[in-house]
């Protein structure tokens, strides 16, 4: 995080409202014009003593303490203004009520930040006159601050928050057919109403689908109504899952299942155990992996699960227990050939060969079937190679296509990555092997810059804290040259190409300007959705490739088609094999997105031809399936 605005820990007080959880700032003044303290100082003052608790409740200074015990101001000053200081502090106290303070790691050197800006990406300009100018040149840096464009821009984004429907760009709620005829978009996704809590994450993925699908719904009505029926979810199954703590202590988290689309195939999607999921996250994960199965190929539906269960900070056997109380109830309702639902489930975020594991052996010992069901298990029993770096590897070969029709290379491309998970430090990995200089990862807390790149052993080290749920920061204390940045996305760095790799929305329209000043050409999603509406609009102002996730993050599902046909087969492809097939996959789905975008007059020079031919192929054909099936 950038410093600004250094005060003094002499000159300032952070006091916490109690119960509102809110910070006021209660400046007090130092010696300067406006105390009348400044005429006093013929010689070297000495080193101001810390405030107390009383001197600062009492609004004594304690050099002026020192002063009247000396006699000094014994005699009439008629420049000392006690009670204006006083109001010129309340003021303070007063405005600063929306800021708070933060401290270096030494407790040496406070900083004053403005908590809005610092939420939606900005920050405070530097107050020139640092904690002692006069009042005017304090009022004036602050209205400076108020008055800026960066601040006004938080402050929409923080009204814009307060909707449900953050992150949405205003788009038409029908269609003009043929003929002029607007067709409406109804059902629980309705464009024209306002989304639920449950509904506004799936609310903004269908929206930006509706927005690439205008030329062809246009062309084509008779898909008006199956896109009303594709944006409603075939079965939501939602489960309590208890369990027992070391401790003896019991907890229910809530299990979730969403079987969004089974048109092209069985339904085919990751498990993810994070304090982030709920209804929304599900709803939202299972329309989008119906569009993605869609790009790959493959005749599989799409489907999405999980639990608000966090893994991180639990032992060995409370995963366990956890895993099969979940796996308890989902049986029922998944399996390969379990008629007539065909729901084969794999890894996401909080689930991976442990966890699968676990899931696994309940789901064996409750069916008494060994099937090829779970994705990501151990290389020994079933799975493919590179399944769990598919995603990660599928990230980097998509974006190797697009750079490709951009006639640059990765080798020597400056590149951001966020995120500290599978997805992310396979990104690194295969950045690495292309020869790309990768400077960042994050993760919840800030985020780690590193000048220099990562290279294999640096990647290793990294991999190693993120193993056992340690900070990011102590890589700097291998690598004293590298940075963290608490609070903070990686987004201001100076890159050729960004890779967002942690979670949805994590890049908001404050975080896309960042990348247009630090001079990105490229963005490529990594995970699902994770630029906001707001973020792709500035880059489609600002000419920036931008690479959707349902295109670029498929290779994940395309390693696990390939994984059904090895098991079918009792077979095991080399890791090698794998790697090529896996370059197949993405230059394919890359082409396909092209084609379709410009099969509907949307040119490869335009920055959203990705995005567009992505959401229509993946649209067409799962539509023309859900249209020739009939209305079921």
């Amino acid at each position: 995080m950038c410093a600004f605005w250094d005060v003094p820990t002499t000159v300032i007080t952070a006091v916490r409202q109690m119960g509102a959880g809110v910070e006021e700032i209660d400046l007090e003044l130092g010696p300067g014009e406006d105390d009348g303290t400044a005429a006093a100082a013929a010689s070297p003052p000495p080193s101001p003593p810390q405030f107390t608790a009383d001197a600062h409740r009492h609004h004594h200074h304690p050099l002026i303490q020192q002063q009247q015990q000396q006699g000094i101001n014994k005699q009439p000053n008629p420049r000392k203004k006690k009670k204006v200081v006083k109001k010129w502090r309340d003021e303070w106290a007063e405005t600063y009520k929306w800021a708070y303070v933060a401290a270096s790691e030494g407790g040496t050197t406070h900083r004053i930040f403005c908590s809005v800006c610092k939420e939606y990406g900005r920050k405070h300009r530097r107050n020139p006159y640092g904690n002692e100018g006069s009042r005017n040149m304090q009022m004036s840096a602050l209205e400076e601050h108020n008055n800026s464009l960066l601040h006004k821009e938080a402050l929409r984004l923080q009204m814009a928050s307060k909707d449900k429907t953050l992150g949405l760009i205003d788009r038409p709620s029908f269609i003009k057919g043929r003929q002029g005829v607007q067709y409406p978009i109804s059902g629980e996704c309705d464009l024209g109403r306002q989304c639920s809590s449950e509904t506004y994450l799936l609310h903004a993925a269908v929206q930006e689908v509706v927005h690439s699908l205008q030329p062809v719904l246009s062309k084509m009505p008779q898909f008006v109504h199956v896109l009303d029926r594709m944006v409603e979810p075939e079965r939501v199954i939602i489960f309590r899952v208890p369990w027992v703590d070391d401790k003896g202590e019991a907890h229910v988290n809530r299990g979730f299942r969403v079987q969004f689309n089974q048109a092209l195939g069985p339904y085919k999607g990751g498990l993810r155990f994070h304090p982030s999921v709920n209804l929304s996250v599900m709803k939202f994960l299972a329309f989008e992996q119906t569009l993605k199965n869609s790009l790959s190929s493959l005749s599989l539906g799409g489907a999405k699960g999980g639990s608000d269960f966090d893994p991180k900070g639990k032992s060995e056997n409370e995963i366990v227990r956890f895993c099969q109380s979940f796996m308890e109830e989902l049986y029922r309702h998944i399996g390969p050939n379990q008629a007539p639902i065909f729901d084969t489930p794999l890894g996401d975020i909080g689930v991976g060969p442990r966890e699968i594991g676990y899931l696994f052996g309940q789901y064996r010992r409750l069916t008494s079937q060994y099937e090829g069901m779970l994705g990501a298990k151990g290389v020994q029993w079933g799975p493919s190679n590179l399944r769990p770096e598919a995603t990660g590897y599928g990230v980097v070969f998509y974006a190797k296509e697009v750079l490709a029709d951009l006639y640059k290379d990765l080798k020597g491309l400056r590149c951001v990555v966020s995120g500290a998970g599978k997805v992310a430090t396979c990104v690194l990995e295969k950045l690495i092997t292309f020869g790309a200089i990768a400077v960042t990862i994050s993760d919840s807390r800030g985020y780690l810059l590193d000048d220099e790149g990562f290279d294999y052993g640096k990647l290793a080290l990294l991999r190693n804290i993120k193993i056992h749920n340690k900070s990011l920061r102590d890589y700097t204390k291998s690598y004293p040259r590298a940075k963290y940045f608490n609070d903070s996305k990686p987004w201001s760095v100076k890159c050729d190409v960004a890779f967002p790799c942690a979670t949805q929305n994590e890049l908001n329209h404050a975080d896309a300007m960042a990348l247009v000043n630090a001079g990105c050409q490229v963005v490529i999603e990594g995970a699902n959705m994770p630029c906001t509406s707001e973020a792709i609009e500035v880059f489609r102002q600002s000419k920036i490739v931008f690479g959707p996730g349902k295109a670029a993050n498929a290779g994940g599902v395309a390693i696990q088609g390939l994984e059904m046909l090895q098991n079918t087969h009792r077979v095991q492809w080399t890791p090698e094999d794998v790697d090529n097939k896996l370059q197949e996959t993405m230059k394919d789905i890359y082409q396909k997105s092209l084609k379709a975008a410009n099969d509907f007059g949307i040119v490869k020079s335009n920055p959203e031809a990705l995005v567009h031919g992505a959401n229509i192929a993946g649209f067409l054909q799962v539509a023309q399936a859900m249209l020739e099936q009939g209305c079921v």
